[in-house]
Formats: C-alpha cells, sequence, structure tokens
C-alpha cells in the first residue's frame, strides 16, 4: 500500500518537457511510481484539474537567524517552498566568537532589515565554528529542508579580528590561509558552499560598509582554493556592476567574477538586477556571461520575477517621512501610541513641513519624494503598477499636493495601509526588461531575500508571481511558458547547489510537490504581523492557490494552513540523484 497517490493531476515535472496528465505515488518518502497508479494509499488526493509540480527550491534565502526559534521558515513555505539555502551575499551568523555577537547582528540589522532586538532574543548561539552551527540546526526540524553557505563577512571577522570588519584592511597572507582551512572544514561540514557581498548598498546598522565590499583578487581567490581543492561547493555573491553607469567599473568587475570561477572551476552566481541609473547594463552583463560560458565557466546570473519593492508605512520600517526629526522622535514610542500621535493636525502639519525641506539625495531621495512610483497596495497584489494609478497621479486628481496626500492615504487603516514603491526592475515602468532576463540564458530565478528585509521588503513570495503572472502573462501580454517557470524554480535551481534528489517528479526522486489552482494562484498584499522574539515586527505575505504542499511524501500546508508535521532538516552539501 502506498503511503499517499495523488491523482488525476497535471503533472509539469520540474525539466521542462511539456505537461502531462499522470497519478503520482509516495512511499516512504520518494516518488515510487508516475503514470497510471492502480495501488491502494493510506491517504488520496484528487488533482483533477490541478497542476502537481515539484516543491520549488529557493537558492536565495537569509534565515540564518530565524532557524534559530522559527520552525516554519514563512513566508517560503507558504509559497510552495520546500527547499531554501541561507548564507547568502556573505552574511550570516557563523563562524562566530562570542565578543562579536552583537557586531553580527549589527550587520545583519543593517544589511538585511533584520530587527537587532529579534536577533539577540532568538539566537541561540549554541556554535562558534561553522560546523558548529551546522550541528546546531541538524538538532531542528523545520516545514522545509535548509542548507547553509559559509559567509565571507563573518568568516573575514572570525579570523582578522576588528580588521576583519574594515573593508580597507588586508588580510596578511597567514590570515588568508586561515580563511581557506575553515571554509575546506566548513564544507567538509556540509556548507552548499562560500558566499561574499561587494556593494555599498550592505552596512551595519552605524553605516559601516561591510567588510568584504573590496577584497581584492588575492584574498577571494586564496579562500576559494579549498573549493577546488575540494572539489566541493558554490559561490554566491552581489556586485555594483549591475548598478553601475561606469563601464570600466562594471567591467572589472566582471572580470573579477570570471577570475573566481576560472581559478575554482565551481559553479558561481551573482546578482542581477535593473537601475534607473543603468537600465541596460543587465544586457552587457549577461553578454559577459554569455562569453564565460562559451570559455567553459560555469557562471549564472540570479534574477527576479518582479520588481524589487519598497513597503512603505507609517507601521513599516519606511515611509516618506521617516528621514524627518518629527518623525524620528516619535519611533521611541510603541507602534499604535505612534500611530494616534501621527494622526493629530499639528503633528502632521510638522512632518509635511519638514518634509519639504528634507532632500537627503540618493536613494533616500526617491523613498521620500517619488510620489508618481508610489502606489497603494492592492488585493491580489499588483506587481505591475501604472504611474496613472500613483500616489501623485490621485493628488493630481484630488487637487492636492502629492506630500499631503501621501500623509492622508498613509493615516488609512489606522496607519497601518501600504504603499509599494518599485525600486528596481521597473525602470521603464513595465516589466519588459524582467521579462527579457528572466528568459535570458544562463540565468537563475532567485534573489528572493526570504527572512530578511522584514520591515521593508516581501519577496519571499516570489515563486508565487513567478508562475502566477508569467504562466498568464503581464499586462504587456508578455509570458513565458509554465513549463520554463516551474523548471526555474526546481530542477534548474536544486541542480545548480547539486541537490539531484528533487526537483523532478519521478521515480526516485524525494516525494517534494505542489499541487496547485493555477486560476486562484495570487497573492495577497503583505500584512504587518509582531511575531518575531522580542515582540518584533516583520512583513508576511500569504498566497491562493496552493491547495497542498508535500515534504518528504508529509501534505504539510492545505490551502495555506500548516498541518503540524515538520520533516525538513539540514542538508548537509550534494545530494546524488
Amino acid at each position: 500500500m502506498f503511503d499517499l497517490v495523488i491523482r488525476n493531476g497535471t503533472v509539469v515535472d520540474g525539466t521542462g518537457k511539456a505537461r502531462f496528465r499522470a497519478d503520482v505515488a509516495v512511499q516512504g518518502g520518494r516518488i515510487v511510481e508516475v503514470g497510471k497508479v492502480t495501488g491502494a494509499a493510506r491517504r488520496t488526493i484528487d488533482a483533477d484539474g490541478l497542476l502537481v509540480t515539484p516543491g520549488f527550491v529557493d537558492i536565495h534565502t537569509h534565515y540564518d537567524g530565524q532557524v534559530s526559534w522559527d520552525s516554519l521558515l514563512a513566508p517560503s513555505s507558504i509559497n510552495g517552498v520546500t527547499s531554501i539555502a541561507m548564507g547568502n551575499c556573505g552574511v550570516g551568523f557563523a563562524p562566530a566568537r562570542v565578543d562579536k555577537h552583537d557586531w553580527l547582528i549589527s550587520l545583519l540589522e543593517g544589511v538585511e532589515d533584520i530587527p537587532g532586538a529579534a536577533l539577540a532574543e532568538g539566537l541561540t548561539w549554541d556554535w562558534e565554528s561553522f560546523p558548529d552551527y551546522m550541528d546546531a540546526l541538524a538538532k531542528r526540524s523545520y516545514a522545509v529542508d535548509v542548507g547553509a553557505q559559509i559567509p565571507h563577512a563573518a568568516l573575514r571577522c572570525f579570523v582578522m579580528g576588528e580588521r576583519g570588519a574594515n573593508h580597507e584592511e588586508h588580510p596578511t597572507e597567514g590570515e588568508i590561509a586561515e580563511m581557506a582551512r575553515l571554509t575546506r572544514q566548513s564544507l567538509e561540514a556540509g556548507a552548499l558552499g562560500f558566499t561574499t557581498s561587494r556593494t555599498f548598498a550592505h552596512r551595519t546598522r552605524d553605516g559601516a560598509n561591510i567588510g568584504t565590499l573590496t577584497a581584492g583578487q588575492r584574498e577571494l581567490v586564496g579562500i576559494l582554493g579549498a573549493l577546488k581543492e575540494s572539489g566541493k561547493g558554490v559561490i554566491q555573491l552581489i556586485s555594483d556592476a549591475y548598478l553601475t553607469p561606469d563601464d570600466t567599473f562594471a567591467d572589472t568587475e566582471m572580470s573579477l567574477i570570471a577570475n573566481m570561477a576560472k581559478a575554482t572551476g565551481r559553479p558561481l552566481s551573482f546578482s542581477l538586477q535593473q537601475t534607473d541609473d543603468a537600465p541596460d547594463r543587465w544586457r552587457f552583463i549577461l553578454e559577459r556571461v554569455q562569453a564565460m560560458v562559451a570559455g567553459g565557466l560555469d557562471v549564472k546570473a540570479q534574477v527576479a520575477p518582479r520588481p524589487i519593492g519598497v513597503i512603505e508605512s507609517f507601521s513599516t520600517t519606511v515611509n516618506p517621512f521617516f528621514m524627518t526629526p518629527a518623525y524620528r522622535e516619535l519611533l521611541a514610542l510603541p507602534l499604535e501610541a505612534r500611530l494616534l500621535k501621527l494622526a493629530e493636525p499639528e503633528v502632521r502639519a510638522r512632518l509635511i513641513a519638514q518634509h519639504r525641506e528634507a532632500h537627503p539625495g540618493g536613494l533616500l531621495e526617491g523613498l521620500a519624494h517619488s510620489f508618481n512610483r508610489m502606489h497603494r497596495l492592492t488585493d491580489p497584489a499588483d506587481y505591475e503598477p501604472s504611474e496613472d494609478n500613483s500616489i501623485a497621479a490621485e493628488a493630481r486628481r484630488l487637487g492636492k499636493e502629492p506630500v499631503d496626500h501621501a500623509y492622508d492615504v498613509l493615516l488609512e487603516e489606522g496607519g497601518h495601509r501600504l504603499l509599494y514603491m518599485p525600486l528596481v526592475n521597473y525602470a521603464r515602468g513595465h516589466l519588459g526588461d524582467v521579462h527579457g532576463m528572466m528568459t535570458a540564458p544562463n540565468t537563475l530565478f532567485g534573489l528572493s531575500d526570504g527572512g530578511a528585509h522584514c520591515g521593508t521588503i516581501c519577496d519571499g513570495s516570489f515563486p508565487t508571481t513567478t508562475l502566477g503572472l508569467w504562466s498568464k502573462g503581464s499586462k504587456a501580454g508578455l509570458s513565458i511558458p509554465l513549463e520554463h517557470l516551474v523548471h526555474g524554480y526546481t530542477q534548474r535551481n536544486a541542480a545548480h547547489v547539486g541537490w539531484m534528489d528533487r526537483g523532478v517528479v519521478a521515480p526516485g526522486m524525494l516525494a517534494d510537490l505542489n499541487i496547485i489552482d493555477l486560476d486562484q494562484l495570487s497573492l495577497s498584499p503583505p500584512r504587518v504581523v509582531q511575531d518575531l522574539p522580542a515582540g518584533g515586527s516583520r512583513l508576511l505575505q500569504t498566497a491562493r492557490g496552493y491547495r497542498w504542499t508535500i515534504k518528504n511524501g508529509l501534505v504539510t500546508f492545505e490551502n495555506g494552513e500548516h498541518l503540524g508535521d515538520l520533516p525538513g532538516r539540514l542538508v548537509r552539501g550534494t545530494r546524488a540523484a
């Protein structure tokens, strides 16, 4: 007797081949039959009219702290994800000397907008070395499988001490050798790979640049020798190459990426987005990647399925007034008390007056003044908004100043009204360039940052947008075949990190599955929940259309509700087919 049989579903098997109608039988956590299944089962699910896909594999998350206190790892788990890789962008919590705990918390608070108080209370710190960290995770159970990568920033500080936090300090040959030794040790303990950050956007809570920002080729190639020697692990990084209008800088960064891949022979991926300042840089970068691949290197760019947008609100981290002195004075108040104060006419007048005088420049200028790019979050969430529906456009129709109208809108719903501001991947006001990145060769679906940006961005729902938007088509009529979309979030991602035992609906593979009503697949707008340690807040987004999610043969979610089982575990290293 089978443990589970899914009958009459339309199988999109993850390989990219055409969908087909079939039953799927599960026994002992594995898929054992795909086709016409005649045997009896302890449980049967009728999937007539529904899609059956592999569980999604998210290779770009930041749950490194959340794994200490949370077993569900939402929003990823409630958006069809059954396997995650964390430790991306060079940040994480291991290795960690006791006297560096506070510094690591400040780094993640600054880089990934994870509340420091939540991390201070929630992290168990029952580790020092990276192998210790893996052993600590191995004792825990989750709704999804978890893989970890060794982060350069933590490793640098572990070996170099205070100097490691300063990107202008360079390691000695002995320190590089020690970082390589610890990386090799981490790979033997099951690390998926090594990650680093080269972006000015990554700063500590106090505004200091991340220590890895200008790490040179000598340091990077020296550390990565551990991957070459062991024949294990992937490389992941973020670089400012995609956001610069400076051709020389972009070329230099791409040459470094090529040299890292060449020196190790290991798979490498990096973040690729589109900015307003360099809207066509992504094309140049993908041309360089194609040349690397033609030269025998395994290099891919991680891309997103929609704009990466900031959520602005009086109840989240960012809003148009968050840089004004009057608003900052209110931050000492509890949230509900702060919202009551913001509704007072004199407070409103003071904030609006200070806003008109404040012009911080750069990114902050856009977050505060780009009312033509701020939009009400609708239900279902609209991730290709039109400027005609922006706060600025609403204000024009009402005969109001945009800043006055924005304040009034933010006071709606008791001060909990959320606005969406596309930050990158929307330079031309449509998704045409996103479509180009998603359909280009040598790209991976990633960048969800699940577990991070708790009060500013909520993109752990990327898999839902990938299927729900692109299989049906953008507002401009661009679409992507469903089979390609599923392949990108299953077999292709899994194979990149060496997890060959999942990502395909076929006998012998892990029984990680989604049963989806594609017609209903959509996203509710994010909402603010206070479920972090120390009463911390975060944005959480739920999806419609996932009828069942199955992990290791057990039904973990039904219609978005967790059923209680936690079959997910730490995954050490690669997994054979």
